[in-house]
């Protein structure tokens, strides 16, 4: 494998990253050429949302070639380029030979959700202490236990009674909350996502765990439930607030994720017409959100 790493402004990332997929790079990246530095330029965005930037003000982006003639190439045919003016070749190096697949495993460790409830990849053995455990890899779908939105929500069910009740996972990604109400007792389970491979990811995790539950698109929810999961991002819970409170029964319990400590206000008033959302845990800026439905008289 050889790197091509490229000096670019900020104006010519996209022309430059379209240009070298287009050449047939098997990835592209864009760092900040400034970073560890004082002039490093910190960008935020939402998980899930589009980025605020293409790039930085001085951007390296890094292209990943087979081989070396095919980087030197590509080298030469964008120096050819009008808009590679502003741009610079910094490098063409060979990428040292690892065990990528050992080097990825070592990244995703046990997760504690609680000292007796962890998130363990197939790859390791469980902590002592747990006593309930989830086997989960790193796959296409949101949801390995290692963001604080899918912790909060696992250490919730942990802390709570879902035993015996019917749950609804709403955009369920991996299917991590819905397996992880079926370790904790819930007897009917349904997991709905808008996205085929969330869905299909979801029953082969449920399989995996040996639970059973049911996973589809969205117009599988039917009806109310005693724990309503959401853990989404806070424009789309918005915009979900009636259809998520309706499937919430009498007594039930409605708990969201994906939002941000500056999103409470939002999220409470886009709810106050359905139910009374307060914030349930907090964790790295983000926080848990729930809400009681009064119990029929």
């Amino acid at each position: 494998m050889y790197e091509l790493n490229l000096l670019c402004p900020e104006a010519r990332v996209e022309d430059l990253s379209e240009a070298l997929e287009a050449l047939d790079a098997l990835s592209v990246s864009v760092e900040d050429a400034d970073a560890q530095t004082e002039h490093e330029q910190a960008l935020f965005g939402e998980p899930g949302m589009p980025p605020p930037k293409e790039g930085w003000q001085r951007s390296k982006v890094v292209a990943l070639f087979a081989k070396e003639e095919e980087a030197k190439e590509a080298a030469v045919l964008l120096a050819a380029q009008d808009f590679f003016e502003s741009c610079q070749l910094l490098s063409i190096a060979a990428v040292p030979d690892q065990d990528w697949v050992r080097l990825t495993q070592s990244q995703f460790a046990p997760v504690e959700i609680t000292p007796e409830f962890w998130i363990v990849p197939t790859w390791h053995e469980p902590p002592a202490q747990a006593r309930e455990i989830i086997r989960l890899d790193p796959g296409l779908a949101f949801g390995t236990g290692t963001h604080p939105t899918t912790r909060m929500c696992l250490r919730w069910i942990a802390t709570h009674q879902v035993k015996g009740q019917r749950v609804l996972d709403y955009g369920c990604g991996s299917g991590i909350l819905a397996i992880g109400a079926a370790k904790f007792g819930a007897i009917s389970i349904d997991a709905v996502d808008i996205d085929e491979a969330a869905v299909g990811a979801t029953q082969l995790n449920a399989q995996a765990n040996e639970v059973s539950l049911n996973s589809g698109l969205p117009d599988l929810a039917l009806g109310t439930y005693q724990t309503v999961l959401a853990n989404i991002l806070a424009t789309p819970l918005k915009v979900l607030a009636p259809l998520l409170c309706q499937h919430v029964e009498a007594g039930g319990n409605l708990v969201l994720a994906g939002i941000l400590d500056r999103q409470e206000q939002e999220l409470i008033q886009a709810y106050a017409p359905f139910l009374n959302l307060q914030v349930a845990d907090r964790e790295d800026g983000w926080i848990l959100m729930t809400a009681q439905r009064p119990a029929a008289k």
